[in-house]
């Protein structure tokens, strides 16, 4: 039996490496002798870099950056197995996670580090960079980002405005006298599957800001600024970037991005799915095995559950999800071609306690799941 194990990281507790090695081993107790491939997904978030990393045979390369509020971290990026091409995940250096509950605040948090990563990579040589915006912590529209190369964003005074979507109202034009030479020269392609426009009820502030932290009082700030913001890049660059599908994203990073590095937004999971030859694998296959930490209705939507339910579908392949949270409305993910949804948790437990075991619980679901199949395949 020829098994695929696509599924996303579950947020706080496992990466999607480590998800696919727990279901893998559930299976192996039943089936032994399956053939498991596994191909760790994300859709531009958190484990984009890891996913594309191990499905290219390419390596991590260590790089320092500034997290949202500008303090000296760690980071890294992703060089793929064509030695051209590097993977940036702006959740490793402007990623809420980052950031203790307390510490958030939209008004303050910038992109400052992820832009440091992008002059990592150009200044490393990489040709291309592909961009995974999943995962912030800010609401700056990517105004550190462009600081961070060289752009200057000038208030009255031509002083720079100071950082976070706070400062956007101040922003009087926009300086290119000293953005990196690199910058022209290198492609990047933003992966994203967030298809929010910039500005509105379902514009970048009043959708994520308050779990970024803002209040109601702070969001009608943030907008506002943004707003001015978009002004701004409309008169600069001649178009207006609010109204692309993605600008939202990230705190108004996708519209950051555009005008500022030249970017495109294309979808996470399509090009996960292109670079991991997802398809063609699944298409082989007898069964797949998918999940993420909470499956409800947003799953159809760009996520990496419904994305592999889609290409599974298509070649009539059986599609289970596994998931920390299962909510109620599922009847859309059902559509889209997944054949059962289980949560893991073996008896009723707090939050907590299901992320500390989420290993071993979801090595028994697979494990449950496979001895179903093995009855039914004995009668």
């Amino acid at each position: 039996m020829r098994i695929v194990i696509a599924p996303d990281s579950f947020k706080e507790c496992l990466t999607a490496t480590q998800v696919s090695l727990a279901i893998s081993d559930g299976i192996l107790r039943i089936f032994p002798e399956a053939e498991i491939i596994c191909i760790p997904m994300a859709d531009g978030g958190e484990g984009t870099v890891e996913s594309l990393v191990a499905a290219t045979c390419g390596q991590i390369i260590p790089a320092s950056s500034l997290d949202a509020l500008n303090r000296p971290i760690q980071s890294f990026y992703g060089v793929l197995g064509d030695g051209i091409t590097a993977v940036i995940e702006m959740a490793a250096a402007s990623g809420i996670e980052l950031l203790s509950a307390e510490e958030r605040n939209p008004m303050i948090t910038s992109t400052f580090g992820t832009g440091l990563l992008i002059k990592a990579a150009m200044e490393a040589g990489y040709a291309h960079i592909i961009l995974g915006i999943g995962g912030s912590a800010t609401n700056d529209g990517g105004a550190g980002m462009a600081q961070a190369l060289g752009f200057g964003l000038l208030d009255i005074n031509n002083h720079q405005i100071g950082p976070g979507g706070g400062s956007l109202g101040k922003l009087d034009r926009i300086d290119h006298s000293n953005v990196h030479p690199l910058l022209q020269k290198v492609k990047i392609t933003v992966a994203s599957d967030v298809r929010n426009l910039l500005l509105g009820p379902s514009g970048a502030t009043y959708v994520y800001g308050p779990q970024k932290g803002a209040s109601p009082e702070i969001l009608e700030i943030l907008e506002n600024n943004l707003t001015h913001f978009s002004g701004v890049l409309e008169k600069e660059f001649g178009e207006n970037f609010a109204i692309i599908p993605g600008a939202g994203a990230a705190g108004g990073l996708g519209a950051g991005l555009m005008p500022f590095c030249g970017a495109k937004i294309v979808s996470g999971f399509d090009l996960i799915n292109q670079l991991t030859h997802l398809e063609e694998q699944i298409s082989q296959s007898a069964l797949v095995f998918t999940g993420e930490g909470k499956i409800d209705s947003q799953s159809a939507y760009g996520k990496t559950v419904g994305g592999v339910a889609r290409i599974a579908k298509k070649h009539g392949i059986q599609v289970i999800a596994l998931a920390g949270v299962v909510a109620s409305d599922l009847t859309e993910i059902y559509q889209l071609g997944v054949s059962s949804i289980f949560a893991i948790a073996d008896r009723p437990m707090s939050p907590e306690e299901s992320k500390e075991r989420a290993g071993e619980l979801l090595a028994s679901s697979s494990e449950r799941i496979m001895r179903l199949i093995l009855d039914f395949k004995s009668k």
